[in-house]
């Protein structure tokens, strides 16, 4: 029920707090001590090979009703902040600041409370990995099928993550044993192996979800921070130079840095360089202005990319998720809706021009002096937690123009 939306905020403050591999906010020494696996890693049995014909191996998929996390649509907020009144960021740049409601891209569209009717769309299917939802210190490397907590929990974060892909006729998101998010801050061997076992059932769950939908309906490939990471494997893994990758519409992952430099020419998409363009890939990092990412960056660069070599400081690849390019800047006015969460996180609604979104040249998002969004906000202006909810409608939006476009090419 929406009563119960917004609670993912609260527990994603913990997923943020100890999450993926360029998030730490802590120091090395004392998040390793709270949240790496002290044990041996224990190798996984193997998953039936029909294992995801279950349905119970599944928190999203067809035919699963209004139990669905990730069909959710939030309701629109009766009143919205009047972007006319909202005072740009003085970091931001000139061409940010000179916007105004006279702009295309400032007045583009509008927000409804209600899906598109279904009749007017095209048909494509989404690939959803959820991000990590197995939290507990001194835990397991990787999560147990059946964890109670742990799939509560991600049925939670699905709710607010995967919902702006609900105008999709097919919506897929598998369990998985996930790695502990522990493994992502750590560079001890076993958190490899962790984080392998954890993509063996993507990648199981993905031929299943291939072998179950139509051989010529478009493919959405998308995640989350943990979710994101397994959905770059499966591009470079699964998907480069075979048939299935001419079909994917769009690549979203945000919430895990790639390289400009040292991952994105291994991947067999470009970034998305405009709005409607199809057969590109997503992702953005999202800070306030006067966010510190120090810490962050430090361990992004002593990372290894995925040609092998170190990340070092290069730029993050950022895609502005309000004007569907590369880098740029883009005015508050021109955010179709931000999910805000109510001062008892009981529930949520969209409000429509309340973030502007510029990407710095680190390759982060910036989001000016954002509105309160509750305690999923991280020390330093990190906004992991809310990297899609800021700009849930434009990424609504987003999806359905980048699948018409791949339509659209086919058909010429």
């Amino acid at each position: 029920m929406a009563r119960k939306f917004l609670y993912f905020i609260a527990v994603c403050i913990v997923l943020v707090i100890v999450g993926s591999i360029a998030l730490t906010i802590w120091s090395r020494e004392a998040t390793e001590i709270a949240f790496v696996p002290r044990g041996e890693f224990v190798e996984q049995d193997p998953l039936a090979a029909n294992a995801y014909q279950d349905p119970q191996m599944w928190y999203s998929r067809p035919g699963l009703g209004t139990g669905d996390p990730a069909r959710y649509q939030p309701a629109i907020a009766e009143t919205a902040p009047d972007p006319a009144t909202r005072t740009p960021s003085p970091d931001a740049p000139a061409a940010e600041q000179s916007l105004d409601r006279n702009d295309p891209l400032a007045t583009a569209g509008s927000v409804t409370g209600e899906p598109a009717d279904p009749q007017a769309l095209p048909e494509f299917a989404v690939f959803f990995v959820s991000p990590t939802s197995y939290i507990q210190a001194g835990g397991d490397w990787n999560a147990a099928l059946g964890d109670a907590t742990t799939d509560n929990r991600a049925r939670l974060f699905l709710r607010g993550l995967a919902s702006p892909f609900n105008r999709a006729d097919e919506i897929w998101a598998p369990k998985y044993r996930q790695a502990a998010a522990g493994a992502f801050l750590t560079d001890r061997p076993e958190a490899q192996q962790a984080i392998d076992a954890a993509y063996a059932d993507v990648a199981q769950a993905f031929d299943y979800f291939l072998d179950s939908i139509a051989d010529d309906k478009p493919i959405v490939l998308a995640g989350h921070s943990q979710g994101a990471s397994h959905i770059l494997r499966l591009l470079q893994e699964k998907v480069a130079g075979t048939p299935v990758a001419e079909r994917v519409a769009a690549v979203y992952a945000p919430g895990w840095p790639i390289s400009v430099e040292h991952d994105l020419p291994v991947l067999p998409f470009p970034a998305c360089a405009a709005p409607g363009q199809p057969q590109c890939l997503l992702a953005w990092s999202a800070f306030s202005d006067d966010g510190d990412a120090d810490m962050i960056m430090r361990r992004y660069e002593a990372t290894v990319g995925y040609d092998g070599e170190p990340r070092g400081d290069g730029p993050i690849l950022c895609v502005n998720p309000i004007t569907g390019g590369t880098n740029g800047a883009a005015p508050a006015s021109a955010n179709l809706g931000t999910l805000v969460p109510d001062d008892t996180l009981s529930k949520g609604e969209l409000v429509t021009g309340a973030v502007p979104a510029r990407c710095g040249d680190n390759g982060l998002l910036y989001i000016g002096d954002p509105p309160e969004l509750g305690q999923g906000v991280l020390p330093g202006g990190n906004y992991h937690v809310y990297d899609i909810p800021l700009f849930w409608k434009n990424v609504q939006e987003d999806v359905i123009a980048r699948v018409r476009a791949w339509a659209t090419a086919r058909a010429s």
